[in-house]
């Protein structure tokens, strides 16, 4: 007995009747930012760069575009051309456009062009935060998330190695022509092979082009610091930086962001092009000190002397020095803090250092103070008896004089005790360069430096208590940004155009806090 259904017919046609606002449902996000956008933000910051007001065809409304671009982004969807995708196939989409369909030209111009009207809204909704309580403005954390951006890290270098590299395409498109030329004088030679060859030498050209180009037109790029040194460029995006992360070498730009304690709300959201966080500190302090002011939340906040608090990336002697004399209530520790806390010693005995592969974690290693160091005649003895070389004295960034040596590979590596010395003595056997290395403070007799200051604070009982709430409070927020949001690399170029998308990404994460913690969660 065979059972009766349905029939089912894929290939007819029907009219669906749908009300958009029904579709946006009190208690989701994408009603959340219909209301906000509709009846509580002002709008009117993106009017003056239309010039359609007599001449000209309608252009599509900013709180639409806002809307459907804030929803994908929340989805994890910042391709303009999925955007438009979207408008025309999704529901939701179509009740925040009203049944628009942006073309992804416009999507894409919206996003990279209006960084200072981002910024507007941002701060409006920070400021319907603060009106419904949800600031506590007692403790901010800050910390930066460092994300790939639009350009790749091999368009990098500094000046010199750039000339290198276009040398280097020279002859490589020199030794294709010469190549091609004895395929032309040969009658049977492939016509793929031909066709291949001036692909190539074509692709070559082109890339020294853009690094001639380059080179021409650009100034090299120096760091930051007592003596300055030139830093690579890169021909893509030369706002952005090469940073080292705990996944390794990208080329991108930190996101730092400033949140606040009581719901987690992000205060501040700045984007920097270098990979070093400490220069960071002052900037985003004076941004978090005039936004609040202009919004009537507070004349002052940090003499209000609301917490601090910043991971050691953070620490160096100038901003110590500047949180010392502006009287900043920081507690920002330097990266020996927890060898002087007795809690960790356990753990670090247990667990070992991370990222320390596994084959090599409980091995000794020989510490500095069992090498023999003369700090009169500048010499050091290892416990081998070898003499390594003096490599000279610097001064580190909390203005301590530190006199650093190392020992010539070839010591090292026929060393009887480099397993007790080198951290990954397996690797000597094919490295290049220098063998182990050690360093020795010079601190003796020298004056107190605000660095000593900020220690006392960090250690003392009161500064472990405050100081423990930061990870709990700032990484939850790059986690959603990140894991939940799925936004992470920046996909646009410039630091002004990335800025805007840094903008939004923290926005999404407020308006969420909004919708769960507000009124709008009532």
């Amino acid at each position: 007995v065979m059972p009766r259904f349905i029939p089912l017919n894929y290939q007819q046609n029907s009219m669906v009747v749908i009300n958009y606002l029904d579709q946006l449902q009190p208690g989701t996000f994408e009603y959340a930012i219909h209301h906000l956008i509709d009846d509580k933000l002002d709008l009117s910051v993106f009017y003056p760069k239309y010039r359609n007001d007599e001449m000209g065809r309608p252009a599509y409304d900013p709180a639409a575009l806002l809307k459907i671009i804030l929803f994908a982004y929340s989805k994890g969807i910042t391709s303009s051309r999925e955007i438009q995708w979207c408008c025309e196939t999704n529901v939701i989409f179509k009740a925040l456009s009203c049944d628009s369909v942006p073309h992804f030209t416009t999507i894409a111009a919206f996003v990279s062009g209006r960084r200072s009207e981002i910024e507007s809204v941002f701060e409006q909704v920070l400021l319907v935060c603060h009106e419904q309580g949800l600031l506590g403005n007692e403790l901010f954390a800050i910390d930066g998330c460092k994300m790939s951006s639009n350009a790749a890290k091999e368009w990098s270098g500094t000046f010199k190695e750039l000339e290198e590299k276009r040398a280097k395409l020279k002859r490589q498109a020199r030794y294709h022509m010469s190549e091609h030329e004895k395929l032309d004088k040969n009658e049977r030679a492939d016509e793929a092979r031909k066709q291949r060859a001036e692909q190539a030498i074509e692709t070559l050209n082109k890339a020294h082009d853009k690094i001639e180009q380059f080179l021409k037109t650009a100034e090299p790029r120096m760091g930051k610091g007592k003596r300055p040194k030139e830093v690579k460029s890169n021909i893509t995006d030369n706002e952005s930086a090469k940073m080292t992360t705990s996944k390794g070498t990208i080329q991108g730009y930190n996101g730092v962001a400033t949140v606040d304690k009581k719901h987690q709300i992000v205060v501040d959201a700045s984007v920097f092009g270098e990979g070093q966080e400490h220069h960071t500190l002052q900037p985003v302090l004076a941004h978090i000190q005039d936004r609040f002011k202009r919004l009537a939340i507070s004349d002052d906040i940090l003499k209000a002397q609301t917490i601090i608090t910043a991971d050691t990336g953070f620490a160096n002697e100038k901003n110590m020095e500047y949180l010392h004399d502006n009287d900043i209530n920081a507690y920002i520790p330097d990266n020996q803090f927890r060898s002087r806390d007795p809690k960790f010693n356990e753990q670090k005995n247990k667990y070992g250092k991370r990222h320390q592969d596994k084959k090599t974690r409980n091995k000794p290693v020989f510490q500095a103070s069992e090498f023999s160091f003369d700090p009169v005649t500048n010499s050091c003895v290892c416990p081998a008896g070898e003499t390594i070389s003096f490599r000279g004295i610097r001064e580190t960034e909390q203005g301590i004089k530190t006199a650093y040596f190392e020992g010539r590979l070839l010591q090292c590596r026929n060393c009887d005790k480099k397993h007790q010395c080198m951290h990954n003595p397996s690797a000597a056997d094919h490295r290049k360069g220098a063998g182990r290395q050690v360093s020795f403070r010079l601190d003796n007799n020298r004056p107190p430096t605000y660095t000593d200051w900020m220690k006392h604070r960090v250690d003392s009982p009161q500064g472990k208590q405050i100081y423990s709430h930061r990870m709990s409070v700032v990484e939850p927020v790059f986690g959603n940004i990140g894991s939940n949001k799925k936004l992470n690399r920046f996909s646009l170029r410039g630091k002004s155009k990335v800025q805007g998308q840094w903008h939004l990404f923290c926005l999404i994460h407020n308006i969420e806090k909004l919708k769960n913690y507000g009124q709008l969660a009532a």
